[in-house]
């Protein structure tokens, strides 16, 4: 199983802002963190077994309408946005250390499965996937005659 490389584009735009801003270096430490945070990646655990694939990735604090699951030439994809919760406090020091923002995960599946009968639960912030793998895939025992 490979990981499909994701895009980061936010890089690019940090240094281009470090480099180009006149005294870019204490503008860039001033900026609150979560202006640059334009994506996150949910940990994810991936099983094996004879019979199919099972992914489980956690997603605490999110809503089942905001995740998008889709199977595309073999390829899984994890989607979605966790939106960031803004607190307006006037005392005190407050600091942030949850990821916000846009994420998406790509599973490279090494064999065929069966795409109709794609299974996912979520509960308590858990998504489970379940993918059948393909009866042409799965390890039979041949009857020598």
């Amino acid at each position: 199983m490979y990981l499909v490389k994701r895009e980061r584009n936010d890089f690019p735009s940090l240094l281009s802002r470090f480099l180009n801003e006149p005294f870019g270096f204490d503008r860039w430490l001033s900026r609150p963190w979560e202006e640059d945070s334009v994506m996150w990646a949910p940990r994810v655990d991936v099983k094996e077994t004879e019979d199919s694939y099972q992914f489980l990735a956690d997603l605490p604090g999110l809503k089942k309408n905001e995740i998008k699951v889709s199977l595309t030439d073999n390829v899984l994809t994890l989607s979605g946005e966790r939106k960031h919760e803004k607190e307006e406090k006037k005392e005190g020091r407050h600091f942030s250390e949850r990821s916000y923002g846009q994420f998406c995960r790509s599973f490279q599946l090494p064999e065929k499965v069966k795409a109709e009968e794609i299974k996912a639960n979520y509960k308590n912030g858990v998504l489970e996937i379940t993918l059948p793998k393909a009866d042409e895939v799965k390890p039979r025992e041949i009857e020598i005659r």
